[in-house]
């Protein structure tokens, strides 16, 4: 087991399962990323730089997808509870599985074309 399996596995199994799912989405929404822990939590990284993270919590999951995965999606995200680079989708209600697929491609997107556009 690795990390990230043994911080999903510290979790009760209905969360689990979500967060199985969230790392399966992540990881088939941006194939090339590499997988650890930053933070005491699963994180993802494109060319090095930060992608997306995702957290468990007793009455949430936060996905952190750094300022501009967020503001790019202000307005889907606009009734969950927010930080700055954070979400929080509360247990009791439906996981938007599809909006963070989304928001991963977005920041995948994103920190390939920061790539390229460093290499000139």
């Amino acid at each position: 087991m690795n990390e990230v399996d043994c911080y999903i596995a510290g979790f009760p199994p209905e969360v689990q399962q979500i967060l199985h799912e969230i790392r399966g989405i992540i990881i088939g929404a941006a194939p090339d990323a590499t997988e650890g822990m930053a933070y005491g939590i699963p994180a993802y990284k494109t060319n090095g730089k930060p992608l997306v993270y995702f957290a468990g919590f007793k009455k949430h999951i936060g996905f952190y997808a750094t300022p501009t995965g967020h503001s790019a999606f202000a307005a889907e995200l606009a009734h969950y509870k927010q930080g700055k680079g954070s979400v929080q989708f509360p247990l009791n209600k439906p996981i938007p599985y599809d909006l963070i697929r989304r928001i991963t491609v977005f920041r995948a997107l994103e920190n390939n074309a920061k790539q390229r556009a460093k290499r000139g």
